[in-house]
């Protein structure tokens, strides 16, 4: 479906043609003076020299040709050469109506939907995800949805790191404090346990100790690095013991991320690619890609146009021993030949950009990705406290991701329950959590992805301003009238769409058309915050056009039925884009 600017534009440009000049001056644009009109053509301007005209009798010329057309109820020409356009209520009417018999709105979507995948998430196992986890997880999620929505078939994988030291520090903590389980036993034979030896709260908790303890002791440290290479050598006992840790560990994972409703296609990690490794290195080193370098295997990946330093990426250390680099380039590999994405995505920490450069310029000269292979890094920037420091605990440490979410859970819930006395516990409790996420992801995916922010609890719950509980309140009001009017005898679904006849019904309608625009402009320069500070207007104009309107109280029946229809649809429009941003709207508040 062509886009309402694209319509507008076709005729102004074939306005400038049929008064004999270049069809290319027609561009329209939405006005920066509002008060004055609803979009603008400066082509005149432009056509002044290359025609030996005066601006504005160019634009006069063109206005005159604009004279009866159905797409405009004003056309002026203003000097010094300057077309003020005001489009007509007949025709933005029946842009929405056609939006509404389009799939998704009418979006442009390609006639090959895109082969994507996006690596977001990534956190390490047996290790509570905290908020340093939030935005890889929301802004990822955020992308995946937005990107399929567009037409574009997209895979989400969490990439987990599930294969490095702290596999071995665990293994080695555990054998230290239970060496008679049968994983440690090298004459074991038969099966080992279906059980695992811990509990969550039990391996959340052995971690940091083993982790300590390394820092101060070396021979534990010694003894924590030869249990990594055991593992990762076949050990069967330590491979078993491996098992349980990550099924123990993932199954958290995944209940966590299900609470603040992220989903991932694919969950796999660091470990999946074990085995691609030696083939991908001995490939490097026969194609003459890698060379020695103070003893470590490195790909030189500058290039004549650096404008900084990019030092040569590491394959293997100089004990022979992989990196991470070593792991993203064979999960590259994995991931083109498996899926043969067109495009890769990572979502991470702005602070790894030079990494991902080094990483994306070794695939490159590798030939592990395509040419024409798109190689994304959206870059996130640091969720700070009210200091202006990272966000920690009271106490001033790192605060676990589930703690902050039942926090604000619970802060929700309180107010709900203060404003509605007849809700009852579950419902209430279902909305405080939706009002949450709500405030949560909205308050980080409203800023731009690579911006730091403050992560402000009493901002970002406010049912007023710039926030996702002010979005959800504003859904609340629509769906409240639209439960009032069905109760009284109406039906929604057989409201008809009406002209507007006041400027803030007019606005409102004239938002909706640009919904496209927001959702198209997002996917392509993966920025989420597009849609938040679409629906944030759109909010804004609702609630100007309700307080301006008597929508109920309306004499006028088939006045009210627009009004309703014209609810109806904005509705309709904040629930996608919500969607898009992760989160869902409670039936009331």
């Amino acid at each position: 479906m062509e886009k309402i600017l694209e319509l507008i534009s076709k005729e102004v440009s074939a306005a400038f043609e049929a008064a004999g000049f270049d069809a290319e001056l027609g561009k329209v644009t939405l006005s920066n003076r509002p008060d004055l009109c609803e979009y603008q053509c400066n082509g005149a301007m432009a056509g002044a020299k290359k025609y030996g005209k005066a601006p504005f009798m160019i634009a006069d010329a063109v206005a005159e040709k604009l004279q009866g057309s159905e797409i405009f109820s004003s056309v002026e020409s203003v000097k010094p050469g300057f077309l003020n356009l005001k489009v007509s209520e007949d025709f933005v009417r029946g842009y929405i109506v056609k939006m509404l018999h389009e799939h998704h709105f009418g979006i442009k979507t390609p006639l090959h939907a895109p082969n994507f995948m996006i690596d977001y998430g990534g956190p390490n196992v047996a290790k509570p995800l905290h908020v340093g986890h939030l935005r890889s997880a929301v802004i990822g999620e955020s992308i995946k949805r937005i990107l399929k929505y567009a037409g574009y078939k997209v895979t989400g994988d969490i990439h987990l790191g599930d294969w490095g030291l702290q596999m071995g520090l665990i293994i080695t903590e555990l054998k230290h404090r239970q060496p008679d389980l049968p994983y440690f036993d090298k004459n074991h034979t038969g099966q080992y346990p279906k059980e695992a030896p811990f509990t969550i709260g039990e391996l959340e908790e052995i971690y940091p100790a083993a982790s300590a303890k390394s820092k101060e002791d070396e021979a534990f440290k010694a003894e924590a690095m030869e249990a990594t290479k055991l593992l990762q050598d076949g050990d069967k006992g330590y491979r078993a013991l491996w098992h349980h840790i990550m099924n123990v560990s993932v199954n958290d994972l995944k209940k966590n991320y299900k609470n603040l409703n992220v989903d991932f296609d694919l969950w796999r990690g660091e470990s999946d690619v074990h085995e691609v490794i030696p083939g991908m290195v001995d490939y490097m080193k026969q194609h003459g890609y890698a060379h020695e370098s103070q003893g470590a295997l490195v790909v030189d990946v500058a290039e004549e146009t650096d404008t900084k330093e990019i030092p040569p990426c590491m394959i293997l250390k100089s004990d022979g021993a992989s990196l991470y680099n070593t792991t993203d380039l064979a999960t590259i590999q994995q991931r083109m030949e498996e899926f043969k994405p067109e495009g890769l995505i990572y979502v991470v920490d702005k602070r790894q950009e030079l990494y991902f450069t080094q990483v994306f310029r070794c695939a490159r000269k590798t030939k592990l990705v395509l040419p024409e292979t798109e190689l994304h890094f959206v870059g996130f920037g640091t969720m700070n406290g009210k200091d202006g420091k990272p966000f920690k605990t009271r106490e001033g440490g790192v605060m676990r991701l589930e703690k902050l979410i039942a926090e604000i859970d619970e802060q929700m819930y309180n107010r709900i329950k203060e404003g509605n006395q007849d809700i009852d516990d579950t419902e209430a409790k279902d909305t405080a959590h939706k009002v949450a996420l709500a405030a949560i992801k909205y308050g980080d995916l409203s800023n731009q992805p690579s911006k730091d922010y403050i992560f402000d609890i009493d901002k970002f719950t406010s049912f007023e301003g710039d926030t996702g509980p002010y979005i959800l309140y504003t859904m609340v009001r629509i769906k409240s009238i639209l439960s009032k009017y069905e109760n009284e005898g109406g039906n929604v679904k057989e409201a008809l769409l009406r002209n507007a006849e006041s400027a803030d019904e007019k606005n409102l309608m004239l938002l909706l058309t640009r919904f496209t625009d927001a959702v198209e402009s997002a996917a392509r320069d993966l920025m989420p915050n597009r849609v938040c500070a679409y629906i944030y207007e759109l909010s804004n104009a609702l609630n100007s056009f309700y307080h301006s309107t008597k929508i109920l109280t309306e004499p006028d029946e088939e006045k009210k039925s627009g009004y309703i229809a014209l609810l109806n649809v904005t509705l309709k429009v904040l629930e996608t884009g919500i969607d898009l941003l992760g989160f869902s709207a409670p039936d009331r508040m």
